[in-house]
């Protein structure tokens, strides 16, 4: 039996610095409700993102969700279906219309070209997103918006310590939300931040994150419950020491995959985009033209214990419970790239050697077609 390989693997301290980092909690018992640790993961995020406003979530999904409520959106708001569930039903779950515009058919970002068109008098906000690690055209989403007089609120969730010509991605737009889900470079377990622009959002967004509460006897937003744990914290201050060299290992996996894959006719690689430092969050391989489908090739991978996924699939204007709201036909190039995409294993301990298996399982599938 072949060795079982994820899709991806949760990056986690050694077991000893986490055990030092959590002691003192059975001595304060102060285990949420934005402890110590919470307050140093900020600071030390404001430090590694380079972004003045951090605050802290027990999710990105909530974080979401609370910086559309906080800037008081109304109507419209133009996204992209290639992405994860949670940008489109954060939108909808706020009384809001998602408007989809297409992608990119290389970098898989919103296709900013088509963003004006979009635009009605309904259109309050764009909430375009960062994919696989890939940054959007920030400075063109920024002069549309500026135009319009709309509110940018990016889904960071793959982008965390990217950077566009030195510049951080949490800097851009009003804000920018991170998951810190266990899937995700830098993980919390669970958890999430918003970095945005006006400090002045910084004591709203800590109210809706803690029931709408500003004052011991006050509550003055109807918010929820979406605080960050001092668990979840404590994990981030150790993933934060060693992120740098996470990432590090994710990029010799990466460029073994490119090694392993950029010859072959019929697949299609995500290309370094000018001025961008990547996270390498992810590895995706569009299969286009090539002799077996994304389909095929991922029951093969999945018959040797080796679990790609298909991400983003399917887009999310096609998800049941928007079934006769949206349709998948308005957004071509996202819907083309959402049939073929496979996202293969990467994570910073994967092998050389599983690389070059996985990679060679696929390129067996050509050699069984001739």
């Amino acid at each position: 039996m072949n060795k079982f390989i994820q899709v991806t693997r949760s990056s986690m301290p050694k077991y000893d610095e986490y055990i030092d980092e959590i002691k003192d909690l059975w001595e304060s018992q102060w285990l949420t409700n934005m402890g110590d640790k919470h307050i140093r993961l900020e600071s030390e995020l404001k430090q590694y993102l380079n972004t003045p406003n951090v605050t802290l979530f027990s999710n990105g999904h909530l974080a979401l969700e609370s910086i559309i409520a906080v800037l008081n959106l109304t109507g419209e708001v133009i996204t992209t279906p290639f992405t994860f569930a949670s940008t489109t039903h954060a939108i909808v779950r706020n009384g809001l219309t998602p408007i989809f515009c297409d992608i990119n058919p290389n970098d898989y970002t919103i296709k900013v070209d088509m963003l004006e068109s979009l635009i009605t008098d309904k259109t309050s906000a764009i909430m375009p997103v960062h994919v696989y690690g890939n940054v959007c055209n920030v400075h063109e989403i920024d002069r549309i918006a500026k135009k319009y007089n709309l509110k940018v609120i990016y889904d960071a969730a793959h982008a965390f310590g990217v950077t566009v010509d030195g510049e951080g991605v949490a800097n851009f737009g009003d804000a920018s939300m991170f998951s810190f889900h266990a899937t995700k470079v830098f993980n919390t377990i669970e958890g999430g931040a918003l970095t945005f622009k006006d400090p002045s959002l910084k004591n709203v967004l800590n109210a809706y994150k803690n029931f709408g509460i500003t004052g011991y006897e006050s509550v003055e937003y109807v918010g929820g419950n979406a605080k960050m744990n001092e668990f979840q914290a404590a994990m981030g201050l150790c993933n934060l020491r060693n992120v740098d060299q996470e990432i590090a290992k994710r990029k010799v996996a990466f460029e073994r995959y490119m090694e392993n894959l950029s010859e072959m006719k019929g697949i299609k690689l995500s290309q370094a985009q000018n001025g961008v430092k990547s996270n390498y969050a992810y590895f995706p391989v569009v299969f286009d033209g090539f002799q077996f489908s994304r389909d095929e090739v991922h029951a093969a991978l999945k018959d040797e214990n080796i679990f790609a996924r298909k991400y983003f699939y399917p887009l999310t204007n096609s998800l049941e419970c928007y079934q006769g709201r949206f349709t998948s036909e308005e957004t071509p190039i996202a819907k083309h790239i959402a049939e073929r995409v496979l996202t293969l294993p990467l994570y910073a301990d994967l092998k050389l050697e599983e690389i070059d298996r996985i990679c060679g399982i696929i390129k067996a599938k050509v050699t069984s077609f001739h």
